[in-house]
């Protein structure tokens, strides 16, 4: 016997919700997107034309879609026909890939994707999964949805741009010189600007015309000749202004596109290209990509931000301003790896914000190393005289201060530093084993003071049982949302193209990977 099975029988429609497990994604989604305010909407609100689409039933589809590792609108679009989660969301409504499209790199959607965060976080405080003692922060590059051919480096565009304003003024020089053209009033002696390039070009077509004329009023064959062999060099001269010009605005719009960045890709000038983990050989590979940084909590992810900066180093303090300002006021403890580990970092955190730094520099597994200790030579080991401000070296000489030392990196922060010299290490028998320095120049030590209070901080509050627990659980916090994203959810690359687009993606993948944590335990 068979359970009855016809096809020819009219089955009235059920609610799909009915179809539905009771713990499915689909409603967390729900309850998610339904806690945004209703003030976050109003900048959707059209009071001419088509009605749209209600905001809260995109946003849905699309985390749901997400969740699934579907990031492709057309076939966003094809689960609202054949998926029930998908039907019950959009309850009824079927807009197309266009329009999914349009609505997640709309720039006002980032703001409901921050909410989502918000909303997110407070459910997360509510039901006790999280304490909010501290955040874990770390990032990961993700490549960009560019050719990979189409980089353009600005060491480059810098050499080709010095090389051509050489050559504007050699040409200036050689018109001035063959009093082809007048002298013009520049606004500098290094290069010539656009202007001037342009002034040129109408004296020299002037010139040019007034060859013309003469050839033209001549009836000598021989005079006509002679005019036609001497117009020829004004009229490659205008050409080679021309291209001038054009390539000259072409290099201005690379350095404004470059930034502070190193390169670009042209068919995503807001990527940049980094040295990517994916290769199977394990030598890297570059490509265009932005660099994702996240701060979690128990494993979901609370804030994030994109930047163009291949290294975290200098990511730290922006994203901390972006979390402050956006998503929630920060924790006391705010945890991270050595590639974070800075004088500039240390200080933001301690100083200005009053929090505690549980981030490990590059030297720091290295110093607790026992062959590090026992080295004679290195200069953490020497002994320091407080008294006189000098240190000892393995020779029993004194290494004493000479000046202050003041250096400013790119980003305008400033280092102090202390200058000391041995007294004589011409006959020393370790000077192979201890300096580098030529012959006839002493062992020289710099001394960051701010630098060690700030390293002997971080290696005390490691030793300490609460933060050096917290700092232990950063590995197990952070590491498997990265894992979960580009695993299990197979978001390995953009789709979209511009930053403004990139971070809407970015953000909808976050939170498909939060909401699939936050089901699965419950």
């Amino acid at each position: 016997m068979f359970k009855d099975y016809n096809m020819n029988q009219l089955v009235l429609p059920l609610d799909l919700e009915v179809k539905l497990q009771n713990n499915d994604i689909a409603f967390h989604i729900h309850h998610l997107v339904e806690s945004i305010p209703h003030e976050a909407l109003e900048t959707f609100l059209r009071n001419t034309g088509c009605p749209a689409y209600h905001p809260r039933m995109m946003l849905k589809i699309i985390l749901c879609a997400y969740t699934q590792s579907v990031f492709s609108g057309r076939k966003i679009e094809g689960l609202l026909k054949d998926s029930i989660r998908t039907m019950w969301l959009a309850q009824g409504y079927e807009p197309s890939y266009r329009t999914i499209n349009r609505f997640r790199v709309h720039p006002e959607v980032k703001e409901l994707i921050r909410q989502c965060f918000v909303q997110f976080r407070c459910q997360l405080v509510e039901e006790k999964l999280i304490d909010q003692e501290s955040i874990f922060i770390d990032g990961t590059k993700i490549e960009a949805n560019a050719n990979k051919f189409t980089f353009v480096w600005k060491k480059s565009i810098e050499k080709y741009h010095q090389s051509l304003i050489e050559k504007s003024n050699q040409l200036y020089d050689e018109l001035l010189e063959k009093e082809i053209m007048p002298e013009i009033i520049r606004e500098s002696e290094e290069q010539l600007t656009h202007e001037e390039l342009a002034q040129m070009v109408e004296k020299v077509e002037d010139i040019i015309s007034d060859y013309d004329k003469k050839i033209e009023g001549s009836v000598d064959v021989e005079e006509r000749k002679t005019l036609r062999s001497e117009r020829k060099f004004p009229k490659q001269v205008r050409k080679q202004l021309i291209d001038f010009i054009e390539r000259k605005q072409k290099y201005e719009r690379d350095f404004k596109i470059f930034g502070a960045r190193n390169s670009y890709s042209k068919t995503d000038p807001d990527a940049t290209f980094m040295r990517m983990k994916d290769d199977y050989m394990k030598n890297g590979q570059l490509k265009a990509g932005y660099n994702v940084q996240i701060a979690t909590e128990g494993q979901y992810s609370l804030a994030y931000g994109l930047f163009s900066n291949p290294t975290d180093t200098r990511t730290l303090i922006p994203f901390l301003d972006e979390i402050e300002e956006q998503y929630f006021e920060l924790p006391k403890h705010i945890v991270a790896d050595a590639g974070y580990g800075s004088e500039q970092n240390y200080d933001d955190i301690l100083s200005k914000r009053k929090r505690e730094a549980l981030i490990t520099y590059n030297l720091y597994l290295k110093e607790r190393k026992k062959k590090y200790k026992q080295n004679e030579f290195n200069s953490d080991n020497w002994h320091y005289d407080e008294e006189k401000d000098e240190y000892i070296c393995p020779n029993q000489l004194r290494l004493v201060f000479k000046y202050p030392s003041v250096r400013t990196d790119k980003s305008g922060f400033r280092r102090e530093f202390k200058i000391y010299e041995c007294e004589d290490c011409s006959a020393c028998p370790f000077r192979s084993s201890c300096t580098k320095a030529k012959e006839g120049n002493n062992r020289k030590l710099m001394v960051n003071e701010k630098w060690e209070q700030q390293k002997e901080y971080v290696r005390a509050k490691l030793s300490e049982e609460k933060t050096s627990y917290i700092y232990r659980k950063r590995k197990v916090d952070v590491e498997p949302v990265f894992g979960f994203l580009k695993a299990n959810l197979r978001f390995t690359r953009f789709s979209v193209r511009g930053k403004s687009k990139v971070e809407n993606e970015m953000g909808l993948a976050l939170m498909a990977v939060n909401l699939r944590k936050f089901t699965a335990n419950h």
